[in-house]
């Protein structure tokens, strides 16, 4: 008669051979998310620009394209105008973009209040959209009509529109715009209080500055100096907290009396908040990469641009910065655009 001796069962050895088959796991799947991202772009990467070609978007999206397109090699990257609702409409486009392969270049204002100005957007900037990386960023100068700010230094000027209060005014290149908020701003810390007249854009701002249909308007460096040099306005201040190597040896808003003025206009590469996060890292090493190329910097700092931090923490900072310090101003003033 056969005897059957029954198997015994080593509880030990089973848990550790249960233990080392769900370590494999997570490790499997991060095999399987690096996968992805090494073969990531598969197809033709999309980016799209909220604003028409020529705009300043637009020629650093381009510009951006030129050396970020060797990094991913693999893949042509197409720039695409979609134009309106002041970058709003691509950045919609973005949000419900599905395919791993849509991203754009925006700027600041579409990534942070966009959804304060108008509760009815189609989408929230804060959850929809993926911060990627920063591109550049540059200061706003604040401009003046040459004739009224001759012979005056920068603090006179300013408390010589103290004293004129509202009977003087400003321009932006439409309401809402960072433009319009930040000198709202810059109103509530200096004590003056120009009236805003919004138009088409900065250059119809500017326009207006040298004829002397407004004292004042918040412009970019590159727009503002080429002016200046021209003789055609005078520059007063930056809104940056420090000076800016775009702008030399002026003075930032904040030496002038405008207590905790920080602020910028950056522009950065966004994605689908839906991008996985392992795509996410290779696209922000691809434009990290592209940027560092000493070529591109000179030609971001031609366009204006100062190219900083390419970190994610760096853009999340700023735009929580942003949208603390604008939105304040929104909210005061019950800021809407309704579209």
């Amino acid at each position: 008669m056969t005897r059957f001796t029954p198997f015994r069962t080593d509880r030990r050895q089973l848990l550790r051979q249960a233990l080392a088959g769900l370590a494999t796991l997570p490790l499997a799947r991060l095999g399987q998310a690096a996968g992805a991202a090494a073969a990531w772009p598969s197809q033709p990467v999309k980016v799209l620009v909220g604003f028409p070609g020529g705009s300043s978007p637009d020629l650093t999206a381009r510009l951006l394209v030129e050396y970020l397109a060797p990094v991913l090699s693999a893949q042509p990257v197409i720039v695409e105008n979609r134009s309106g609702a002041g970058g709003n409409i691509a950045a919609a486009a973005l949000a419900r973009a599905s395919d791993q392969h849509t991203i754009s270049v925006m700027i600041n204002g579409n990534m942070t209040i966009a959804r304060l100005l108008n509760p009815k957007l189609g989408f929230d900037p804060l959850t929809d959209l993926a911060p990627i990386a920063l591109i550049g960023s540059a200061p706003y100068v604040l401009t003046a009509n040459a004739q009224l700010a001759q012979g005056l230094e920068p603090a006179q000027f300013l408390d010589k529109a103290r004293q004129a209060g509202d009977r003087w005014n400003y321009g932006s290149p439409g309401l809402g715009t960072v433009a319009h908020l930040g000198m709202e701003l810059l109103k509530s810390r200096t004590g003056i209080a120009p009236l805003h007249v919004p138009y088409q854009g900065n250059p119809q701002a500017l326009q207006a500055v040298i004829s002397g249909e407004i004292q004042m308007s918040l412009l970019p460096p590159a727009m503002a100096l080429a002016q200046q040099k021209a003789g055609r306005v005078a520059l007063i201040g930056i809104t940056s907290a420090t000076r800016s190597a775009l702008t030399g040896n002026l003075p930032s808003l904040q030496e002038l009396g405008a207590k905790g003025l920080d602020l910028e206009v950056w522009n950065a590469v966004a994605a689908p908040a839906t991008l996985p996060p392992e795509i996410q890292a290779r696209l922000r090493e691809a434009v990290t990469e592209a940027l560092a190329i000493p070529e591109a910097r000179q030609k971001l700092l031609e366009q204006g641009w100062v190219v900083g931090d390419t970190s994610a923490k760096a853009l999340r900072d700023r735009i929580a910065a942003d949208t603390e310090a604008l939105g304040t101003i929104i909210r005061e003033q019950h800021i809407r655009i309704d579209s």
